[in-house]
């Protein structure tokens, strides 16, 4: 395992020495939330691709594959459906905004009443999603070492907390490249081939595994309908995904580069499907499907590649962790903390020094919280259904409909993140976290409380909506004229 460990090692020093660099490019507000706003699409495609791919995509995607076949690709798929309906539908307008928050948006089409109690819902989502990346950590280096769970978490989180302290945006961009780049050539171009070689090739998979296995519908239209609901239209709308989105260095970039991203996620899933097929073969019994990615990369791969794939794993894990912590730091500091304490929203600091400061410290104060929170959770799947029921339920209407419905009122918003909130969270408690239900109901509870109370209300005042469409249209923005605009490759 020596040439393995190494391995792990150097990709675990780049990931810090990457944090240092991007600590020297981070000058100001912008350059640490949003990378200056200057992605170019290669480095935008990256990077998306990276965040949306997360443990759960990758082991998780393949323990899908494990248990049902072709068909357990549908997870990952449907969060390649959402980005790829977020690029063409919805990106350039996002970034048009020059906003850092999800609330921010919400403050600039409803008139600014909504932003505290959705940043509520929106830091719970993102804390939420950073504590599940960070307990795959204990699965991957238990692999690797043999090493306790907790220390392990502490470990893997504290390389994350400290690149995304010391750079903020750039940091976690530079290394969510070098992530994706290992996670393509670790489990596309290596582990993928290498599986169905080892299973005996296609022939021999259908062969020994029921017909079902190959049903791409076979996991059931339900668990396919909740999937495209909780992750396509969670794509849409959450923290994570937008702050990248902001990004961008142009409309051409979040909608073309969005894309390809896109489009990488759907072979993603289906190769982690088809990993998972393979490893059924080889491995029939099992104790959990989630055990087929670690079992088959430790015992089928030879050594330094088996490195490099644990590697990729750790990209996987790392890259979702990063974005959702950053996140969860923007939401706490500018949509909670910043509104509570009165100060203003929309500033871009000119000097830079205290901005950076400021959000520095959130970003660490989140990670360690975040650190913590997950060494005292056990169960993921429930923290990470948690955390998409609360932001689909409350927030997918009033967002939506904010972009798309120009009758829609600061009113009915707040009722709608009100009301879809309270029922996910009350529907949760009566039919069980992971049931189909909560999220089912609170949505649509919330669709109806935000067009009734929207319609029983005086319609958004007009100079609201006027620099609403401003601001969509790249009007009026509040970056600095002297801001660099040359997109960055």
């Amino acid at each position: 395992m020596a040439v393995d460990y190494t391995v792990i090692v150097v990709y675990l020093a780049g990931m810090l020495a990457m944090g240092w660099w991007g600590m020297r490019r981070a000058r100001s507000k912008s350059d640490f939330l949003v990378a200056g706003r200057r992605l170019g699409p290669v480095m935008y495609s990256g990077t998306m691709a990276a965040i949306v791919l997360g443990g759960a995509s990758t082991i998780g995607g393949v323990g899908l594959g494990y248990q049902y076949g072709l068909s357990g690709a549908w997870m990952v798929f449907t969060i390649g459906l959402g980005l790829l309906a977020l690029s063409v539908f919805l990106s350039a307008r996002i970034a048009r905004l020059k906003v850092y928050t999800v609330s921010e948006m919400l403050d600039l089409r409803y008139g600014g009443r909504a932003g505290v109690i959705s940043g509520v819902v929106m830091w719970a989502y993102t804390l939420m999603l950073a504590v599940t990346s960070t307990i795959a950590y204990a699965t991957i280096f238990d692999v690797l070492f043999d090493m306790n769970r907790t220390l392990a978490i502490v470990l893997g989180g504290s390389i994350v907390v400290a690149y995304s302290t010391l750079g903020g945006m750039w940091s976690i961009t530079l290394t969510d490249m070098v992530q994706f780049v290992v996670k393509t050539i670790g489990v596309l171009l290596l582990l993928l081939p290498i599986a169905v070689v080892k299973a005996g090739g296609f022939g021999e998979m259908k062969a020994k595994l029921p017909t079902g296995y190959f049903d791409p519908l076979g996991i059931g239209g339900e668990t396919i309908f909740t999937y495209v609901l909780i992750y396509t239209f969670g794509m849409l709308i959450g923290q994570d995904i937008w702050q990248r989105v902001f990004t961008a260095g142009s409309d051409k970039t979040a909608r073309w580069g969005g894309t390809v991203a896109g489009t990488y996620c759907l072979v993603y899933a289906v190769a982690g499907a088809v990993i998972g097929t393979a490893a059924k073969v080889l491995y029939p019994n099992l104790g959990s499907p989630d055990d087929a990615f670690a079992t088959i990369v430790k015992d089928e791969l030879p050594v330094g590649v088996r490195g490099l794939v644990l590697a990729a794993a750790l990209a996987a894990v790392m890259s979702t962790s990063s974005g959702a912590l950053i996140a969860c730091a923007t939401v706490a500091n500018n949509d909670i903390w910043s509104r509570l304490r009165g100060a203003a929203k929309d500033r871009d600091d000119e000097g830079g020094h205290d901005e950076v400061r400021g959000n520095r410290v959130f970003i660490l104060v989140m990670g360690v919280g975040v650190i913590v929170t997950a060494i005292a959770l056990n169960n993921v799947v429930e923290a990470l259904t948690v955390a998409y029921n609360l932001l689909v339920g409350g927030l997918l209407v009033p967002i939506l409909g904010g972009l798309l419905w120009k009758r829609g009122t600061a009113q009915g918003a707040l009722a709608s993140v009100i009301v879809g909130g309270l029922a996910v969270v009350g529907l949760m408690a009566t039919y069980g976290i992971l049931a189909n239900e909560p999220v089912y109901y609170g949505l649509l509870l919330s669709l109806a409380t935000y067009v009734t109370v929207s319609l029983a209300t005086p319609p958004t005042d007009a100079v609201v909506l006027a620099a609403w469409r401003d601001r969509l249209a790249g009007r009026g923005t509040p970056e600095r004229a002297s801001e660099p605009v040359a997109a960055h490759q």
